[in-house]
């Protein structure tokens, strides 16, 4: 589908979200040790530290304001419960939290990317989508997920 230029920073971000959660999964297919889910948990911490938090920011800043409905509240609650469960993640890592994770930031990215941003590129005005590009290129920070496998 395309996606206007605007929009662009931000689908980069989902797509190292969805390679997060592939890489996550690969790896706890390989390795179920404890020392490799902490490792994991610490990973995904270190993601959301810089990556998710920029973007559930810039979304809930810059995107969310321009097309408020029920999608966008939805995926602010989102957020939220993703945030929660990073927290719990961080402080007792395990394979079911891991699991979930990865399958609600899957969900999630696929649901902004397919459906919100498929709305917000049809009903905001380009006027407006022209002004998004430039905060949104020099704001959106992309973490290295480079060693996330075993």
């Amino acid at each position: 589908m395309y996606r206007h230029p605007a929009l662009v920073p931000l689908s980069r971000q989902h797509f190292d979200a969805l390679a997060l959660c592939v890489l996550t999964e690969r790896s706890l297919e390989q390795d179920k040790s404890a020392a490799n889910v902490n490792r994991l948990a610490g990973k995904i911490g270190a993601a959301q530290d810089l990556e998710l938090a920029n973007h559930f920011q810039l979304e809930e800043e810059l995107i969310f304001p321009k097309l408020p409905n029920a999608l966008s509240a939805e995926l602010i609650g989102e957020h939220r419960a993703l945030e929660a469960l990073m927290s719990r993640l961080r402080a007792t890592p395990s394979i079911d939290l891991l699991e979930q994770f990865v399958f609600g930031l899957s969900a999630h990215a696929r649901k902004e990317e397919n459906e919100y941003f498929r709305q917000f590129q049809e009903s905001i005005p380009e006027s407006e989508l022209a002004t998004l590009l430039p905060q949104l290129e020099t704001r959106a920070l992309r973490a290295c997920l480079t060693d996330i496998a075993p």
